[in-house]
């Protein structure tokens, strides 16, 4: 970038000054850096401690489980997406408020669970978690 003209001193200069435009965003910069710590943690609080304690079993839920190998359980008895949407289906209509826990494989493909996630949305049943072991 040349800083002085050549030729005619008449003759405007044909190249822009970023010079200052850069100065300006490195500012910022600093400015930004310096304020987006105080400003995400501005307010204090105490969060629960809580526990990962196993819930007890109650009678208006169900389990729907998948192994290794893809087969599907519904309480532990095998059964098929067709049953189960259709087991389903009819727990729903007798209870509205009835929860169901899927426990799978670690190896089971994501297309199984959200096919399962699908089939209980399906069902009517909002109330879906999933089991895991305590680590």
């Amino acid at each position: 970038m040349s800083f002085g003209r050549m030729g005619e001193k008449q003759e405007p200069m044909s190249e822009m000054n970023v010079i200052p435009l850069v100065d300006i965003m490195l500012v910022l910069l600093v400015v930004f850096i310096v304020t987006a710590p105080v400003v995400t943690h501005s307010v204090v609080i105490q969060l629960p401690q809580a526990t990962s304690e196993p819930t007890e079993d109650v009678p208006d839920q169900h389990t729907i489980a998948v192994d290794a190998e893809g087969r599907l359980y519904l309480d532990d008895q095998p059964t098929s997406f067709d049953q189960l949407a259709r087991r389903l289906a009819e727990t729903y209509l007798h209870n509205p408020e009835v929860a169901v826990f899927v426990r799978a494989d670690e190896t089971t493909q994501y297309a199984e669970i959200a096919k399962i996630m699908s089939t209980v949305r399906n069902a009517g049943i909002s109330r879906l978690g999933f089991e895991s072991r305590p680590e």
